[in-house]
């Protein structure tokens, strides 16, 4: 939130500082409400379709399914389509891996590659239905081997490579995956990550498992499991150049995805083929403007439903050439990133804010050392973006030429659902706000009761209608499916998600319901608080959480990283507390504020709160697999144990006078 002499009469938040007309915009998602399936039947008429649809919805509230009756295939959209036209010898694949190997896949071969990968599966007994898990790195066989089995009507799961083999066996076990496919390793921060070792580990607690094929990344020697065991290269000496791609029933499970929830057992989101891949491919032109000429890099893991829409099937049903990279966003060096930016001449760049928070703090200079002309298009995904990061990626990174796009969706969604818009029009944009909801997707911010609020009030986010890419269900439990997303608000889509309007009819997302403290009454969202804080000139990062206490029932605390030219110090947070309470108010003052080095991250940079909450609370932090760097945690804890030694001395000092 910002001072009341930031505010304008048309706005209760800053003002845009991108201006255009609205109009084209306007026109087409009116229409998108007003004759819905008119639209969407328009949008699917760009796919190569084996059979036109019967019924372009059939909404039974909860479910939808979309385009019933048609059929299609995901490999020929993403690649064989490609490769009959004079993409053919077009990019499609820039692959890096993070120490320095390099390929080029075109759309030709990524074509032949999904049919070889395809009769791979296939003579293994792998056939329409039957589900594949994949563990691995962050290489081109990834994509690949997704869109084989698409090819061939085989669901997907991917799972990403940070998983510990218990996390590995619960996936596996819960859709009962006959085949996982992993690598003998893979690269981070300069060391070898033993995935065939974590992925033997999880077998042993999975009897659906028959084969396991291993892809040769790092060459290094590891358990091997006669029968079981089977090496990619030796599997594809006899693999057939081309299979017949099965026409797929739009309605019909493409991948399922688990969720990264804190608590309780991840829920398996199954997303079709014919919606999901029509709202992928029209909200990917609709809001990243893609041309024959994009290079798109999406920083994301393709364990998650970012990399899914982002790197695999959004860019490549477009024709586009992507860029994947395997490594840390700062190893070797902190500039890494654009190096491979200025290498590949990359247009649109899509990342999160806390990498971006990540490099404000590590200065500008990094940034001079590279040229970064290329960039035509910034993207923000993950969790909101403050103004001040917002500005700092407008200004550094994009020479104040590029509009950025700050895109709101979920695992659940399946694809974009609030954004700006370049491939329609460009909106006006508004530092830290994900302006307005895309074509088809009819948003509104409700209060406990479900009753729609008016501008710059703060409640919760829901989608009043079916979309395309919304979630078939959850996979195994309907009963969890309708009490999460359903029932909060009956006959609405509950996202989880805090939001507010502003009077331009903006939306402004602040973070997850349940990251959202109680502190002597009054609702705070994390996003609020760090954001405060994050305006700081001293501070680099933040996270919010909360302790216990017995007053306001819950207590703010904050973990702090600092620019590289300040020092922790009581007079340093003295100041931050008077900024936040001239920020928001009094009622945002901290309890404790412990600066640290690092924040606990998960490898697609998101920061790891509940973990933070613990160390804040003296509680267990409980599973850490998805952790990016675990010596955070240590640095945390110490912190949170420094400080209350400091203060017992103190307690014990006053006492004794």
């Amino acid at each position: 939130m910002t001072n009341a002499k930031e505010k304008d009469s048309s706005s209760c938040l800053p003002p845009n500082i991108y201006l255009r007309s609205l109009k084209h915009y306007t026109k087409m998602y009116r229409r998108s409400l007003e004759e819905p399936e008119a639209f969407w039947a328009e949008q699917a008429q760009k796919l190569d379709w084996f059979k036109i649809w019967d019924r372009v919805l059939e909404w039974q509230p909860p479910y939808a399914k979309w385009f019933v009756g048609g059929k299609l295939n995901v490999s020929t959209q993403c690649a064989d389509r490609h490769a009959k036209t004079w993409r053919k010898s077009k990019v499609a694949i820039y692959w890096e891996g993070e120490n320095g190997e390099t390929s080029v896949l075109s759309y030709s071969t990524l074509s032949r590659d999904v049919n070889r990968f395809a009769s791979v599966l296939k003579k293994l007994g792998i056939g329409k239905g039957d589900k594949v898990a994949f563990y691995l790195p962050m290489i081109p066989e990834l994509p690949v081997f997704m869109l084989a089995c698409g090819r061939i009507g085989a669901v997907h799961t991917v799972i990403f490579s940070g998983f510990s083999p218990q996390a590995i066996a619960d996936r596996v076990n819960d859709i009962q995956a006959k085949l996982i496919v992993t690598a003998d390793g893979g690269y981070r921060r300069g060391k070898i990550v033993k995935l065939k070792e974590i992925t033997n580990e999880a077998v042993k607690l999975c009897p659906c498992v028959k084969k396991v094929i291993v892809i040769k990344r790092t060459g290094e020697v590891i358990p091997w499991i006669d029968g079981r065991d089977i090496w990619l290269s030796s599997l594809l000496d006899d693999a057939e150049s081309f299979v017949e791609p099965e026409p797929m029933e739009a309605t019909h499970p493409l991948y399922i995805l688990y969720t990264s929830g804190t608590t309780g057992k991840p829920k398996g989101v199954i997303h079709s083929t014919g919606g999901y891949l029509v709202h992928s491919h029209s909200t990917y032109q609709w809001v990243f403007n893609i041309r024959e000429e994009s290079v798109f890099w999406c920083t994301a893991d393709v364990g998650w439903v970012t990399g899914h829409s982002s790197i695999v099937y959004g860019p490549l049903s477009h024709g586009a050439s992507i860029v994947i990279y395997e490594g840390a966003a700062d190893y070797p060096t902190i500039d890494r990133w654009w190096d491979i930016v200025e290498k590949y001449g990359v247009t649109i760049l899509y990342t999160s804010p806390t990498a971006l928070r990540m490099f404000m703090r590590s200065g500008e200079e990094w940034l001079a050392k590279h040229n970064l002309s290329s960039l035509e298009l910034l993207g923000s995904v993950g969790e909101p973006i403050n103004p001040e990061t917002w500005q700092w990626y407008y200004k550094n990174i994009g020479r104040k030429m590029c509009p950025i796009v700050d895109t709101w969706w979920q695992t659940e969604t399946g694809g974009i659902m609030i954004s700006p818009a370049p491939g329609i029009e460009q909106l006006p944009l508004k530092p830290g706000s994900a302006t307005l909801p895309l074509p088809g997707i009819d948003a509104a911010v409700v209060d406990v009761n479900g009753k729609e609020l008016p501008p710059c009030q703060t409640g919760y986010l829901v989608i009043k209608r079916p979309w395309p890419g919304m979630l078939l269900g959850i996979y195994g439990n309907p009963k969890r499916y309708q009490e999460a997303y359903w029932s909060r608000f009956p006959g609405v889509y509950y996202t989880g998600d805090f939001a507010m309007r502003d009077n331009d009819g903006y939306f402004w997302l602040l973070g997850r319901a349940d990251e959202v403290l109680k502190v002597a009454g009054h609702r705070l969202g994390t996003a609020e608080i760090e954001g405060a804080v994050i305006s700081h000139d001293a501070v680099a990062e933040v996270a919010a959480t909360s302790q216990p206490d017995a007053i306001k029932g819950q207590a703010i605390v904050l973990f702090v990283t600092l620019k590289k030219e300040n020092s922790p110090s009581e007079a340093l947070r003295k100041d931050i507390i008077r900024h936040m309470r001239q920020t928001i108010g009094p009622v945002a003052t901290p309890n404790e504020i412990y600066f640290v080095q690092s924040l606990p991250k998960t490898r697609s940079g998101k920061i790891m709160r509940r973990v933070l909450k613990a160390v804040a609370s003296g509680q267990s932090t409980g599973d850490i697999t998805t952790l990016d760097n675990e010596t955070s945690i240590a640095e945390a804890k110490y912190a949170y144990q420094s400080l209350k030694k400091t203060k017992s001395g103190l307690g014990r000092e006053l006492d004794q006078h």
